[in-house]
């Protein structure tokens, strides 16, 4: 079952389409327990087919080591953003500064 992944994951497919219309076949004969049956075959080959797939899109939760570190990163990027901002800060009070006493001396 390993050795063709790519082969099981159509005939699962393949086993649920045709449960699928299995279902709209049998309802159309007013068939209830009928369609039940090829409603719990259309589950189990959409469970197959989920069960088939790969995995590597999947990821599993970020441990708490990694996440500690993360937020270890954010807090010292914040810290650095917040001393500058604060650099800009007193550039811009001292050039207001100069510009306030350069007036003074004008006038």
């Amino acid at each position: 079952m390993t050795s063709r992944p790519g082969l099981w994951r159509a005939l699962a497919a393949l086993f649920t389409l045709i449960n699928l219309v299995g279902i709209g076949w049998a309802i159309a004969e007013s068939e209830g327990p009928h369609a039940a049956v090829h409603v719990a075959l259309s589950l189990l080959g959409m469970y197959g087919m989920w069960r088939l797939s790969p995995r590597a899109g999947r990821q599993d939760a970020p441990t708490a080591e990694l996440a500690e570190l993360r937020l270890e990163q954010l807090q010292q990027s914040v810290d650095a953003i917040a001393l500058e901002v604060e650099r800009i800060g007193e550039a811009q009070r001292f050039n207001a500064k100069l510009q306030a006493e350069q007036g003074a001396r004008q006038d």
